[in-house]
């Protein structure tokens, strides 16, 4: 009689049974979703539980990446190393990094014994460069054509102190310094800079044929200018692999300077000629403005005669006796011209 009075209505003995039901159904379904997962972290040790991988899927983290991340740092035994954290993998993911990448590449320079952290490997992968990549390239150093031969001729040209032209290749042997990764100068920069380099050793060699006897020594002087400060690169070698000679850029200089001296020096003979010019111009016309002067004195001659008649200074015996002087000495100056005696 006592049940009877506590007795279950049936319709919400239904409504129970269906929410039953429903988390059931929920349950099963999260269950068949992460039981594949949590298997295989509790087989491999990857210390994963079944809650934190519905935490996981809360939080909008992908499960099955953190997971594969996390077992395969187990396996290569990268967690007795650097001890990384299930919530820094999730940490990285929800940042946009890579995180199978980024433990590829710490399980690749664990093995190779490059001194590489999480914290150092998440920044350069959050800082959109290839982690992996870097880390193979620095275990497996690459090489680099100096100048490169798909943006420019393909050759380096410099002159030598003798004025020779040599036109050189080289091969930049380069690995990656993680340490400077982020920030460093790329390939471009350590390409100028050797460029740089071998035009600046060239340009202080006293003589071409140094340079072809020993190409070797382009390669020293620029190794020991430390060309790779600052970028994300360490130089192992820079080889010569190809010298030829130019043009004698010095003789051709020379030719142009010489000619350009030749026509300054036509310039200034050509000034000079006209100032030579001008200035004999000048006295011809100083020498007519005197003939025009004594001209004029010469007219002044008469009045004056004539004046001395008037005033009685000058008889006409006196006139007679001036006129036989100036007679005499016409004629003695036509003896005396280029003529002589035939001019009479």
């Amino acid at each position: 009689m006592l049940l009877a009075q506590f007795a279950i209505p049936p319709a919400v003995a239904i409504a129970i049974a269906v929410v039953v039901v429903i988390f059931l159904l929920i349950f099963l379904a999260m269950f068949a979703q992460f039981i594949s997962l949590y298997i295989q972290c509790w087989m491999t040790g990857a210390r994963i539980s079944f809650p934190h991988l519905i935490m996981m899927y809360i939080r909008r983290v992908n499960p099955s990446e953190i997971v594969r991340a996390r077992i395969m740092a187990v396996q290569a035994g990268l967690l007795d190393y650097y001890p990384i954290a299930t919530k820094d993998m999730e940490s990285h993911f929800l940042a946009g990094g890579n995180v199978m990448k980024v433990i590829r590449a710490l399980i690749a320079a664990n093995k190779a014994e490059i001194d590489l952290d999480w914290q150092t490997a998440q920044a350069i992968d959050l800082a959109g460069r290839d982690i992996l990549e870097a880390v193979r390239t620095s275990v497996y150093p690459k090489v680099i054509d100096c100048p490169d031969g798909k943006k420019s001729q393909g050759t380096l040209e410099a002159v030598a102190a003798d004025g020779i032209q040599l036109k050189v290749r080289a091969r930049v042997t380069v690995r990656t310094n993680l340490r400077q990764l982020i920030g460093g100068a790329t390939e471009e920069t350590v390409i100028a800079r050797v460029g740089q380099g071998i035009v600046q050793a060239i340009g202080s060699t006293p003589s071409y044929k140094l340079v072809l006897e020993n190409p070797e020594m382009i390669s020293r002087t620029v190794l020991n200018q430390g060309l790779e400060a600052q970028t994300a690169f360490e130089i192992v070698s820079i080889d010569i692999a190809d010298v030829d000679v130019g043009d004698n850029i010095g003789a051709r200089l020379g030719a142009d300077q010489a000619e350009a001296d030749m026509r300054v020096a036509q310039a200034k003979a050509e000034q000079r000629r006209a100032e030579f010019t001008a200035r004999e111009q000048e006295m011809v016309a100083q020498v007519q403005a005197n003939r025009a002067v004594v001209v004029l004195a010469e007219a002044e001659v008469p009045k004056a005669v004539a004046e001395a008649f008037r005033n009685h200074s000058l008889g006409l015996l006196d006139f007679y006796e001036l006129k036989n002087v100036q007679a005499d000495t016409h004629m003695r100056n036509a003896i005396a011209g280029p003529g002589g005696a035939s001019n009479l």
